[in-house]
C-alpha cells in the first residue's frame, strides 16, 4: 500500500499557528538587557576603582618610614602632623555614635514595624509609612544642627551643663538613630508582611493573642529580614558624616564618656580635607588610610549580615 505525504516524507506542515509561535527578535528587549548589563558592570567597575584608589593612596601612607602598622592599630592618639598615628581614637568615637544610634533606632524601628504590620489598618498604614520615610529625605546637615541646637541643650538640661559638653557623641548618636529609623522600620515591616498569614491563623487557632503571635511567631519567622535591616542601618550610621562633623566634636579624643567631645572617622576626614593639604603629604595620605579602615569596617558588617541572613532565612511554600 502506497502512502502519499502531501508535504513530503519527514516534513511537518507549517500552519499559521506554528508560524506565529516562532521566536522573533525583540530588539527593544535586547537593548534593555544590554543597558541593564552596562549599569551592573559600571557599578562593579566603580567599586573596584574606589578600592584601588584607597589601596594605592593608603600604601603611600603605610610606606612612609614614620608610620608603622603596629602603631596604627595599637595606639590611641591620632595626630599625623606630629607623628602620632593611633587610629583607635577615631574608631572609638565612630563606634560610640553608632552604638547610640542603634540603641535608639532598633527598638523604635521594630516596634513601629510590628505596629504597621500587625495592628495598623490599611488607612493608617497608607499615610504613616510615607510620613516615616520622609525622615530619610531630610538633609543630614539639618540633622546635625538639630542635634547641636535641640538635642545637646536637652541633654544638658537633664544631666547638667557641667556634665555634658556642647559637642558630644551622645547627641550626635541619638539624632543619627532618628536618621536611620525609617530604614529599619521600612525594611523590617516588609519582612514581617512577607510572613505567610497561615502562620498567624494557626497561632490564633491555638488561642494565642495578637501580641503573642507577633512576638513568638511573626518576629522569629522574619528574623533574617530584620537582621538585614539592622546591619544595613548600622553600616549607614558608621558612614554618616555631617551629623558627627557638626555635633560630635572636632578633635580626636579616646574617651568612653558619651557626653565629651570626640571626633569620628568621617568627621575627621571632612575637617582635614577642608583645609589646604598638599598632595602626597602625611595628612593627605592619612585620609585614605582612614577611608580604607572605614571601608573594611563596613565590609565586615555586610559580610556578617549576609551570613546571618543565609543562616536564619526561612523559606515558605
Amino acid at each position: 500500500m502506497n502512502v502519499r505525504y502531501p508535504f513530503g516524507k519527514g516534513q511537518r506542515p507549517h500552519t499559521l499557528t506554528q508560524v506565529a509561535l516562532q521566536r522573533k527578535p525583540r530588539w527593544h528587549e535586547v537593548a534593555i538587557q544590554g543597558f541593564l548589563f552596562f549599569c551592573g558592570a559600571l557599578s562593579i567597575l566603580t567599586t573596584i576603582g574606589i578600592v584601588l584608589i584607597l589601596g594605592k593612596e593608603s600604601w603611600l601612607f603605610f610606606r612612609s618610614p614614620e608610620v608603622s602598622l603596629r602603631e596604627f592599630l595599637g595606639t590611641t592618639k591620632w595626630q599625623p602632623a606630629i607623628g602620632q598615628f593611633g587610629i583607635w581614637s577615631l574608631v572609638n568615637a565612630t563606634m560610640m555614635t553608632t552604638l547610640f544610634a542603634t540603641l535608639v533606632a532598633v527598638p523604635l524601628g521594630l516596634c513601629t514595624a510590628v505596629y504597621l504590620s500587625e495592628y495598623a489598618s490599611d488607612r493608617v498604614r497608607s499615610w504613616l509609612k510615607p510620613v516615616l520615610e520622609l525622615l530619610a529625605g531630610i538633609p543630614t546637615v539639618v540633622y546635625g544642627y538639630f542635634a547641636l541646637t535641640f538635642m545637646t541643650p536637652l541633654l544638658r538640661a537633664i544631666f547638667g551643663r557641667d556634665v555634658v559638653d556642647i559637642y558630644n557623641t551622645a547627641s550626635a548618636g541619638i539624632v543619627m538613630g532618628i536618621l536611620i529609623l525609617p530604614l529599619i522600620t521600612s525594611m523590617a515591616e516588609d519582612a514581617l508582611s512577607a510572613v505567610p498569614h497561615s502562620l498567624r491563623e494557626a497561632s490564633y487557632a491555638l488561642g494565642a493573642t495578637r501580641l503573642e503571635t507577633a512576638v513568638t511567631i511573626v518576629l522569629p519567622a522574619a528574623l533574617s529580614g530584620i537582621a538585614a535591616a539592622i546591619i544595613l542601618a548600622v553600616s549607614r550610621a558608621v558612614g554618616e558624616t555631617m551629623i558627627v562633623a557638626i555635633a560630635a566634636g572636632s578633635g580626636p579624643a579616646f574617651t568612653f564618656n558619651p557626653f565629651k567631645a570626640a571626633e569620628t572617622m568621617t568627621g575627621h576626614i571632612v575637617r582635614i580635607s577642608g583645609g589646604d593639604l598638599s598632595y602626597n603629604s602625611m595628612d593627605y595620605n592619612s585620609l585614605f588610610a582612614i577611608g580604607l579602615a572605614l571601608f573594611l569596617i563596613t565590609l565586615t558588617l555586610n559580610i556578617i549580615g549576609r551570613w546571618f541572613v543565609q543562616r536564619f532565612r526561612e523559606v515558605y511554600e
